[in-house]
């Protein structure tokens, strides 16, 4: 059996690739993935939370001290330090840019 695996088109829209510790609050971005170096129990409790390909997420709040921020995921607020948020790849949404 063979398997034809072939990237996920980009709009022209979209955006340039990034993390999702690059958002500042406000924006907004589509997971595309998980980094390959997040792995075992760490993927899965991001998966479990809702970080999957399509899900968008946006930046709500953040720390005095930047690290955690909270992020808006499926609907609920969950809090995550700048290194969890690193594992996340995203598209920045256009248009959905800081104040």
């Amino acid at each position: 059996m063979e398997f034809l695996v072939q990237p996920r088109p980009r709009t022209e829209a979209a955006g340039p690739r990034a993390r999702l510790s690059d958002l500042r609050v406000g924006e907004r971005g589509a997971v595309v993935g998980i980094a390959p170096g997040c792995r075992q129990m760490e993927r899965r409790r991001l998966q479990d939370l809702g970080v999957l390909p399509g899900t968008v997420i946006e930046a709500e709040f953040a720390s005095p001290s930047l690290d955690p921020v909270a992020y808006r995921i499926r609907g609920a607020l969950i809090a995550l330090r700048r290194e969890q948020a690193a594992h996340i790849l995203i598209d920045r949404e256009e248009g959905a840019h800081a104040p």
